[in-house]
């Protein structure tokens, strides 16, 4: 198999990363303790059209993130984006104000 030449997200992006996924208009949050979802099937086709060039262009800059997955899922859940397995809650509701 060839090597990959694929940029690997550092943890310290992990910040900037849900950042950006939510300043371009697609919502992210952990589900439980172990997955995490871009909450990008509620747009419509209109506003995809619009949010995918962008998150594909966060995915070349960040790159490959998927080892980081328990990173970013504890961040969120760290900045209240989350929603617990079998809780009625939104994940919104959870939501803090960050910067």
């Amino acid at each position: 198999m060839a090597a990959s030449n694929k940029r690997l997200m550092k943890t310290s992006e992990v910040p900037a990363f849900v950042d950006a996924i939510i300043k371009a208009g697609c919502d992210i949050c952990a589900i439980g303790h172990h997955g995490y979802v871009l909450g990008d099937v509620d747009l419509t086709p209109a506003e995809r059209e619009v949010v995918m060039p962008k998150i594909k262009k966060i995915e070349e800059t960040y790159g490959d993130r998927d080892f980081l997955k328990l990173e970013i899922v504890a961040y969120l859940r760290s900045i209240g984006r989350y929603l617990d397995i079998n809780s009625s809650a939104h994940w919104s509701e959870n939501t803090r104000t960050h910067h």
